[in-house]
């Protein structure tokens, strides 16, 4: 028993007529007829008795008629359902490390609004057609679409003092901030999401990011009044890549958009 043999029984069970049956769903009369005979092999039971005119149904037939159509209805879901997947576009974003939860936020919820259409595909990284990433983070050949800006501040662990340390070397911000550390670092980390879970354990403090210091549970911020500096996270994209209707999509539904982070500091 399969998906053609219900069909054909559904069109002779409804219409009452082989060939008006066959019309019905564009097969010629003897491929339905043999698709019936199939179907009653299978079953071992006879759905129809020929007529003079049309035919009659069994009662068989009738208890087979409901199950035959939510058998039917559920393939045609499912078949609608694939194939609505395979024709969506794929739109690979990656996601660069310390990007605040409210930005990539901002972002998923303009990339849900693109759907039918777009099949979104998040990335860990420096890797897909577009990045969320910082500004600093963003190749000679990109473009970059802003959507937030922000200063960094002092992250202090949950003891307030600042006896050591914690810096992140791998970051562009490193070079920088060398004049403001008045003592040798006592710890290191390749994120400042990790710079600040060293804070938190109270290794020492760390100057970050104020998005992410916002988000973080266990530091206490304050302000760089000795210093100015922010970064600025948003969309990284080549030119090339605007051939992508994803793409486009997306950047033109985050065009003027700027995330504001709740004050920690």
């Amino acid at each position: 028993m399969d998906y053609r043999q219900l069909r054909a029984f559904i069109a002779v069970f409804e219409e009452r007529n082989i060939t008006a049956a066959a019309r019905a769903i564009h097969l010629s009369q003897p491929a339905l007829s043999g698709s019936i005979k199939a179907l009653e092999e299978s079953l071992g039971t006879t759905l129809f008795v020929r007529q003079a005119r049309g035919v009659e149904v069994t009662e068989d037939a009738r208890a087979l008629y409901p199950e035959a159509q939510r058998m039917v209805a559920d393939a045609g879901r499912l078949l609608t359902r694939f194939r609505q997947d395979r024709e969506r576009e794929p739109l690979h974003v990656g996601v660069e490390h310390d990007v605040a939860a409210q930005v990539l936020r901002t972002v998923l919820q303009a990339a849900a609004g693109l759907s039918p259409g777009v099949r979104l595909q998040l990335r860990v990284g420096c890797q897909g057609a577009v990045r969320l990433a910082s500004e600093e983070l963003r190749c000679e050949d990109e473009l970059f679409l802003a959507l937030h800006s922000e200063p960094f501040v002092l992250a202090l662990p949950p003891g307030g003092e600042r006896h050591h340390w914690v810096t992140c070397p791998a970051q562009p911000s490193h070079q920088r901030l060398l004049p403001y550390y008045d003592r040798a670092a006592v710890a290191e980390a390749e994120t400042f999401a990790l710079a600040l879970e060293m804070v938190a354990a109270g290794i020492g403090a760390a100057i970050v990011p104020h998005s992410l210091a916002a988000e973080h549970p266990g530091v206490r911020s304050e302000p760089l009044h000795q210093l100015d500096l922010r970064r600025r996270i948003g969309l990284c994209y080549s030119a090339q890549a605007l051939a992508l209707e994803g793409v486009v999509r997306l950047r033109d539904a985050l065009e003027g958009k700027i995330v504001q982070i709740n004050s920690a500091v």
